[in-house]
Formats: structure tokens, sequence, C-alpha cells
């Protein structure tokens, strides 16, 4: 690039617009004479200067732009005019189609395809496993009394396993296992053996071993940890001696019957009604799944089934006393399960164990029975009596 272009002054001997000259013209300068050099050719506008651009276009190269003559002082902002107009500096214009094309339209993405509902487990090994487990319930419940005292005993202090060890994962209490596994299995046999006065005496016991046994290890943490383990003796083996108590009446396998039935059909009435009906959210804090369609649902199948066992199960049993039992259970099954979510939500889990395909642990499947235990015992009580 030649000098003339960053505003180098003419040579001696050059026109341009400095004034007349004797040497002829030249390229690129005004014509000589008289009538150039004369005031009346004021009408004649020479050409106008142009901005001193930058041979790369601005000052984005530092290296070229040091360079030029009017580097530093362009960059810092200073106005510089040159002599006179470059000979080879274009305008550039700030709204030229070259330099800002109009963005091309975006094309229409294609509508997403709709998501099928899903019912979030293995209803295959949820179908399997529950089945099993009601072959092995029903079995010991009618054959021998003291077996399915056994099988309530034994969920129990899995049940209290499952419960502990997560309690000291997610949050570091250590709530006593030993003495919580040996007071909830003697909680339901006194239940059984010496009904809600046995049941009552082991809790106490129960609790009294917790504390006695936090004792032999350091005393930081040891509040948290003796609360926790009474927390767990009423919320697991305490409950569930009133299944051990309503067997004890002389028809007293089919009331267990009908409290499993029931709180088996509020289970799978809400689960079904909800899955396929479901819009409205009915404690989404706590749980996200349960809508209050749900809870409609759980309702209705719970009070149908109750009147169908209340008056062809139950001796000296009746239809209206099987729908109220029926909707004290669907209320009682879904506090349950709420009671265990906002558990699990506390701790962090989805479930509490992984003993059961397609449940989960064993107090997945206890959450709504054992706070129906004893509202079951209770209007059994009331509507047909103890014996």
């Amino acid at each position: 690039m030649s000098d003339s272009s960053w505003g180098a002054p003419p040579q001696a001997g050059q026109a341009g617009y400095w004034g007349p000259t004797t040497g002829g013209p030249v390229q690129g300068a005004a014509p000589a004479g008289p009538a150039y050099d004369a005031p009346e050719a004021q009408q004649t506008r020479p050409m106008p200067i142009a901005p001193d651009v930058p041979a790369y276009g601005g000052d984005q190269d530092d290296e070229r732009g040091a360079g030029s003559p009017s580097g530093p002082a362009f960059r810092d902002g200073t106005s510089y005019q040159p002599s006179h107009a470059p000979l080879s500096s274009p305008q550039i214009s700030p709204q030229s189609p070259s330099q800002n094309p109009e963005p091309m339209p975006d094309a229409p993405q294609p509508a997403p395809a709709p998501q099928k509902k899903s019912a979030g487990r293995d209803l295959g090994s949820a179908i399997g496993v529950g089945v099993g487990l009601g072959v092995v319930i029903i079995a010991s419940l009618f054959v021998v009394k003291a077996v399915f005292v056994g099988v309530v005993a034994v969920a129990v202090v899995v049940g209290l396993w499952e419960l502990t060890s997560r309690l000291q994962e997610r949050k570091g209490i250590k709530a006593p296992l030993v003495p919580l596994a040996v007071g909830g299995a003697a909680m339901v046999v006194a239940g059984y053996v010496r009904g809600a006065e046995g049941a009552w005496v082991a809790m106490a016991l129960t609790a009294l071993a917790v504390l006695v046994w936090r004792m032999t290890e350091p005393p930081e943490g040891y509040l948290k940890d003796v609360t926790a383990g009474v927390f767990a003796a009423f919320y697991v083996p305490f409950l569930a001696t009133f299944v051990a108590m309503m067997l004890t009446a002389d028809d007293g396998p089919w009331r267990v019957l009908t409290f499993l039935l029931l709180t088996v059909v509020s289970d799978t009435g809400a689960y079904a009604v909800g899955w396929r009906f479901g819009k409205h959210k009915l404690a989404p804090r706590i749980s996200p799944g349960k809508t209050r369609e749900g809870l409609l649902g759980a309702v209705l199948f719970a009070m149908v089934a109750g009147a169908l066992c209340m008056q062809f199960l139950i001796d000296g049993g009746s239809w209206w006393q099987g729908l109220l039992l029926g909707l004290a259970v669907a209320a009682s099954a879904t506090l349950g399960d709420l009671g265990e979510s906002m558990i699990k939500r506390d701790l962090g889990i989805k479930d509490m164990g992984t003993l059961l395909p397609g449940h989960g642990g064993i107090m997945d499947r206890l959450d709504s029975l054992l706070p129906t235990a004893p509202v079951v015992w209770l209007l059994m009580v009331v509507f047909v009596g103890s014996a």
C-alpha cells in the first residue's frame, strides 16, 4: 500500500489540493490552470475527506494497527485529520447488507412425540411378590395362628432394621437395633398373649432398654439416638401388636383378613384411579404422585370392600358398618402412606429398602398397614365386640 493511502502529502512538482503545479497533471490530481485556481471555481467540490480506516477493518489486530501512522491516536479515541483524502480508502456503510445480513427465519421444529403414561414401577415383579406374600400370610393365618404371629414378628424386625439403617446412613442417628429387635418381637407376642395390657408393658420395657443400651457409648448424640429409638419402637412393633390382638377373637383370622383386604384394596383403588384420572395433586410437597382423584378412588374401593367383608366375613357385622370401616381405612392408609413419604423425603431416599422387587423394602409395604391396624381393631371392638 502506498503512502498516499495513509494521507501523506504529494511530492514536489505534483498537483493536488495543495494548489497549481507546473509539472503537468498527474493521475489522481485536480486539473491545473487558472480556472481551477480562480475563486469562481468553488462550485467544483473537492473529494470529501473519508475517515482513515485501518487496512484490516479496525483495531482488532493490535500489531497491524500499531504499525499504521494513525494507529495509537485512533485507538485512543483522538481525532486524526489527514492532510488530504486517501485515494484508495472506500467509504464503508455500517448498514451494508453484506455486513449485516438478515437472519434466515428458523425452520419449523417437529412437534415432540407424546409420552406414554408410565406406572413408575415394575408391575410384573410387584404383582408376583404381592401374590407370594399373600399366599404366605393367608396360609399361616388359617392354619396355625402362632405361625402368623411369627410372620408378623419377623416383618417387624426387618422393618426396624431398614428404618434404623436409613437413619444412620442419611442422618447419622444410631438408634440401638438390638434392644429394638428383641423388644419389638416380644411386643408382638405380648399383644397376642396378654392383649393391650401386655403390649403396653412390652413397649415401656423396650423404651427403657433403648435408654440403657445407648449408655454404653459416648454421650455425644445420646438424646437424638434414644429419641429415634423410642420413635421406632412405637412406630413399627407397637402398632403391629394390634394385628396380633385382632387375631385373638373367635373370628380373628377373618378380622385380620378384612384388615388386610381393605388396606390393599384402598391402596389399589388409589393407584388405579390416580394413575388413570389423577390431575389434582393431593400433597405435592410430601408425595407428588398422589392425587385427589386417587384418594376418591381409595375411598370408593375401600367402602365397597368394607361393606362386603362386614356383611359376609365378620360374625354379627352389617354392610353399613363396612361402609364406615372402609372410609376409616382409606383415611388411615392414606395418612400412613403420607407419613412415611414425609420420613423418606426428609431422609432423601425413594424406598426404605430393596428386599421386595417392585415394592422396595418391608417398610414400604407396612407404611399404610401399621397406622390402619389400631383403627380396624378399635372399630371391630365397637361394632361386634372383642370376643
